[in-house]
């Protein structure tokens, strides 16, 4: 496949661990990017996940995408099995982590969901068959996966199912690294008892695989509450169960797999057995008229060149058998893995990079602080007497802690690019979460969710929302799609701010079809930006009573958005 543009720049061809070889960027996430690569030792392929830390990460939240990235090295390092990504190393380079892993030519479960849509009965047998065996190892060795859905499944361009991403998995025999306030898992796919913060086991993954089956039968997933990630997680945990339109097998499979009651679920086993019958021929390839041969993971089935050869001086051969069978142990390797030696500096020239960096952060600081007071239109000294804060007004009452916060928006139509940096709520008891949303056009919502759930700050990216012709009165007449069918939307004020556009609006919540409850009103201010071919939506939203309050949180945090990292 084509090298991407970018990939000299961001680190294609370096050589991690005295070893494995970076060659071309296949996606990424919160967690960091996966890349495409070689083992020069083996001379095999190989996928490589580098975590990056974003610029002025907290020592606390870095340490933990660290150790998240060991988990999972640790936990499919225990695991064996066709069905689940085999670990082969973990190399460190500079002090940081990074995973070597089987390199599998394809494509998630939720990239071609949202090119083909709906799958029929055979092909779901496929998934629901690989992807029970692959969690059953998991389980018969402690592990509990924690995040079944679509984008984890992957299905090879041979016809192989595969369970990646143990990112976020727990060994039964380990403590919990989730910190205080954020939810790990994804929301429209969480099992309820997991929403409802009880504790974690194998069951969650039963739930997991179920509602994997019906967004893969259904062609959506089986809750999206609009684009509200906390109304999304009440309705998994409150709400009534959906149930897939499927019949047959699958549909007994689904129904029974997603039961709120974690010891009725059914069991891996009888999942496996009642679709056997389903099953193709050996040899069959269901997925062959939906796999993408052009997408940048399948085009790395690639055979690695071998190694040059130089001539080497004539000696005596020895007389040794050519089919001499190899020993069963052959004992130490002749030479030893370690990390590379530190690189030295000069003195002076680490006395001078220090100044320089001081002098930059500074000027950095000084910049960004006064830009951000513009942008806001205040005052770029604070009053007379009134002494700098860190805090911001919040619909609670009382003051709400602010801080840069780092995350990333890449999503399955834009895999690269997306990180950036906002002012975002640190207090204790915040949420955030991730979800992949498809409304006007398939986007990342990163949102911070309030104690007590009335208040949401967001982030969303709608990657190459531009490069489709689209434009902002796009966004603004799908208002009604984005906030979720069903409910009813207001659109209150229009603003141009020359970058972008600032919109007010009311949206109307309407209870659930089955649930009595009354509609809940909300009021949201939005900040819409375009960045390259990119739209970037900013938004608070909150209960119509604190509108103003919404607005001024929105003028605080939206100029502090910065995309450019």
């Amino acid at each position: 496949m084509p090298a991407n543009d970018n990939d000299d720049l961001a680190g294609a061809g370096r050589l991690i661990g005295d070893r494995y070889r970076l060659e071309r960027e296949l996606g990424g996430g919160a967690m960091g990017t996966v890349w495409a690569g070689t083992d020069e030792l083996l001379r095999r392929p190989v996928a490589v996940k580098e975590v990056k830390l974003p610029p002025g990460m907290p020592d606390e939240e870095a340490a933990e995408l660290r150790e998240r990235a060991l988990r999972e090295a640790r936990a499919i390092a225990v695991l064996s099995h066709p069905n689940v990504v085999t670990l082969y190393d973990v190399a460190r380079e500079d002090g940081e982590p990074f995973v070597v892993m089987e390199l599998v030519p394809s494509q998630s479960l939720a990239a071609i969901l949202g090119e083909h849509g709906p799958l029929d009965d055979q092909q779901l047998a496929v998934i629901a068959d690989g992807v029970a065996a692959g969690l059953e190892a998991a389980h018969q060795a402690g592990i509990v996966h924690r995040d079944v859905k679509p984008g984890n499944v992957l299905i090879g361009d041979d016809g192989r199912i595969k369970v990646s991403d143990f990112g976020i998995s727990r060994n039964i025999a380990e403590h919990t690294i989730t910190r205080t306030g954020i939810l790990l898992g994804t929301p429209a796919f969480i099992a309820p008892e997991v929403a409802a913060g009880e504790g974690v086991h194998a069951s969650a993954d039963l739930w997991g695989l179920g509602a994997t089956l019906f967004a893969a039968a259904e062609g959506r997933a089986p809750y999206d509450v609009g684009d509200d990630p906390l109304a999304t997680v009440t309705e998994v945990v409150r709400g009534p169960v959906p149930r897939p339109t499927r019949t047959g097998p699958i549909g007994e499979i689904i129904t029974a797999l997603m039961v709120k009651d974690p010891t009725q679920r059914m069991p891996l086993t009888e999942v496996r057995r009642r679709v056997q019958r389903l099953l193709p021929e050996p040899g069959a390839r269901p997925f062959a008229m939906l796999i993408d041969p052009e997408a940048p993971t399948v085009r790395v089935r690639t055979l690695v060149p071998p190694a040059p050869s130089t001539p080497q001086p004539k000696s005596p051969t020895l007389d040794v058998p050519s089919a001499a069978p190899l020993a069963r142990d052959p004992g130490a390797l002749p030479f030893e893995l370690k990390d590379p030696p530190p690189r030295r500096r000069s003195p002076w020239a680490v006395a001078a990079l220090a100044v320089a960096a001081v002098v930059l952060f500074a000027a950095a600081c000084l910049g960004g602080f006064t830009a951000t007071r513009v942008l806001a239109g205040e005052a770029v000294l604070p009053p007379r007497g009134t002494p700098p804060s860190a805090t911001s007004p919040s619909a609670q009452g009382g003051n709400l802690r602010m801080a840069e916060t780092a995350d990333d928006a890449k999503h399955t139509a834009a895999p690269r690019g997306g990180r950036f940096t906002v002012l975002a709520p640190v207090g204790e008891g915040w949420q955030r979460f991730h979800s992949e949303r498809t409304d006007v056009a398939n986007s990342l919502v990163v949102s911070y969710v309030s104690p007590d759930g009335r208040t949401e700050i967001a982030v969303q990216r709608y990657g190459r929302y531009f490069g489709s012709g689209r434009d902002l009165d796009d966004y603004v007449a799908a208002l009604p799609t984005v906030v979720g069918a069903g409910n009813q939307v207001q659109l209150e004020s229009r603003t141009d701010t020359g970058d972008g556009l600032r919109l007010v609006y009311t949206t109307t919540l309407n209870p659930v079809v089955g649930v009595v409850g009354q509609p809940e009103q909300r009021s949201t201010a939005a900040q819409l930006v375009q960045r390259g071919d990119d739209l970037w939506v900013v938004r608070v939203t909150g209960p119509v009573d604190h509108a103003r309050t919404n607005m001024r949180l929105l003028v605080q945090v939206a100029p502090s958005l910065d995309t450019s990292s």
